[in-house]
């Protein structure tokens, strides 16, 4: 009953997962991965990374402290918590680390709390955060948007079964415990405490909690993703004529109702055609990366991802 849905990304989270994504990149980020380290390359910010991947490893253990759980509003607030975070808690948590070779004074230095090593790590963090991270950062908010809204309107109209039940395949609601395939077992008991759930776009294909059990419980699960996308400088939006002549007409019609969710069955009444052939259309237009699809109970919900709407509306 004090499960909560988080409506924005963290961060933070959004900053070390990507982190995790840039060294070992999913599928889905790969070609990120390639065109941001080409871009730190050229900004002279490898060594940047380096030391950020030594202090957030993207397996295994990586400190709290980086992930604060007051969820700061933005990103400069995230760093000025991080930075502020106490010695003792700084020497904790960093010396939980393995460090890997050529970072090992830097490390122990941030553990220690001495001010070099932490505006050495603000610096960092902001470089790296301004160079493959700003200049996505609304699309990712977009693409996260989308999901938290169907998140929170089925918590609204299902309740708290309904959220924790549509956190992924990585998840599974047995109430009342949730069970996440993770790579370490252990058990985390809300005791009261309530949960909350964080989306992330960066984040690995599974959900993360806090390493330390006493902090405020949070999960942070990642969100269904869409393909990164640059709207064109078009301002003109396409005519109906020439969606129609790309797409055909029974898919341009699909593809505009679905500025919100829709089920198949929705979708056949109004475009005046049969359930199945909406099948058949929707999985094409999916494949196009242009709707997304998921599903609730024994409804299939179809929505315009962004390319969609750019398609749709031209930016």
């Amino acid at each position: 009953m004090r499960t909560r849905v988080g409506g924005r990304l963290d961060p933070m989270w959004e900053l070390v997962l990507s982190i995790h994504q840039m060294t070992r990149p999913e599928s889905y980020f790969i070609s990120w991965s390639r065109r941001s380290r080409r871009k730190l390359a050229a900004a002279g910010l490898l060594r940047d990374t380096e030391l950020l991947a030594a202090l957030a490893p993207a397996s295994g253990y990586f400190p709290d402290f980086l992930t604060p759980v007051s969820m700061p509003a933005d990103f400069e607030e995230g760093i000025e918590t991080v930075l502020s975070t106490d010695k003792s808690r700084l020497h904790a948590e960093v010396g939980r680390l393995d460090a890997p070779r050529g970072s090992g004074s830097w490390l122990a230095d941030v553990g220690a709390g001495r001010p070099a090593a932490l505006h050495r790590l603000g610096v960092a963090m902001r470089r790296y955060h301004r160079t493959v991270l700003a200049p996505h950062r609304d699309q990712a908010a977009q693409i996260s948007g989308r999901w938290v809204n169907r998140l929170a309107q089925r918590t609204l109209a299902h309740g708290a079964d309904a959220a924790l039940g549509t956190l992924g395949p990585a998840t599974r609601w047995r109430p009342p415990v949730l069970e996440v395939a993770y790579p370490v077992r252990r058990d985390l008991h809300l005791e009261g405490r309530g949960l909350t759930l964080v989306p992330t776009f960066f984040g690995i294909n599974h959900p993360i909690a806090l390493a330390d059990p006493t902090l405020r419980p949070v999960l942070v699960y990642p969100v269904h993703r869409e393909a990164f996308w640059q709207p064109g400088n078009a301002t003109d939006p396409p005519g109906t004529d020439a969606l129609r002549e790309l797409l055909g007409e029974t898919r341009a019609t699909v593809l505009r109702l679905l500025d919100t969710e829709l089920t198949t069955t929705a979708l056949a009444a109004r475009t005046a055609t049969s359930p199945s052939s909406v099948s058949r259309h929707t999985a094409v237009l999916r494949r196009a990366g242009l709707i997304t699809t998921t599903r609730n109970g024994t409804s299939v919900l179809h929505v315009r991802t962004m390319m969609g709407d750019g398609l749709v509306h031209r930016g």
